[in-house]
């Protein structure tokens, strides 16, 4: 039974996701926050006992991580819809996206493997906090302003800053990745 832990634990990413949208459309950004913080739990949890059971399976290899971009995505289209966020900024997230699933289609059947770094974690452990502070900044505006008279700084907007940066970067890093195993190397010759 243990087997089936972690891809049941990214399973239950995916189907956290309408309910994260829902929240976010009706303005319920508490709940919103809480599946967001559940939704990473299980990520952080589902990782954790595929490593240390060695219950590393080919459908968590890809499930995993498309569940946490489906989850970003999807939260970060909905704040852009709803005119919270600028579309420059998922313009580059999806663009990243676009160019790293059409490499890895390209490279499918490949000998090279080019693994989660800890520069794409940091894109997503920034663009999740970036997404909880804006949920949480436009709840405080939105329900609280009335009781203190003020609305809070909009500082997740730097976060969204730092995280397509570290987009950028993530993207240059694994395209220098393929060129050092040599695959870019050998078709130009």
């Amino acid at each position: 039974m243990l087997k089936y832990v972690p891809n049941i634990l990214t399973l239950i990413r995916f189907l956290l996701i309408p309910f994260i949208i829902i929240l976010a459309i009706n303005n319920n950004y508490i709940y919103a926050i809480l599946l967001l913080t559940i939704s990473g739990l299980t990520d952080i949890l589902d990782g954790y006992i595929a490593r240390k059971y060695e219950l590393i399976s080919d459908f968590g290899k890809l499930m995993d991580p498309l569940a946490d971009k489906a989850t970003q995505l999807a939260t970060l289209a909905t704040l852009t819809i709803k005119g919270i966020l600028d579309f420059w900024i998922i313009a580059i997230i999806i663009l990243k996206e676009f160019i790293m699933v059409a490499g890895a289609s390209f490279l499918y059947g490949k000998e090279l493997v080019v693994s989660s770094k800890w520069y794409g974690k940091l894109t997503t452990v920034l663009l999740y906090a970036a997404i909880v502070c804006t949920l949480f900044i436009n709840y405080w505006n939105a329900n609280l302003i009335n009781h203190f008279g003020f609305e809070l700084f909009s500082f997740d907007k730097y976060l969204y800053y730092l995280a397509v940066l570290s987009t950028l970067f993530s993207l240059i890093m694994y395209i220098k990745a393929f060129w050092l195993q040599g695959y870019l190397k050998k078709n130009n010759e």
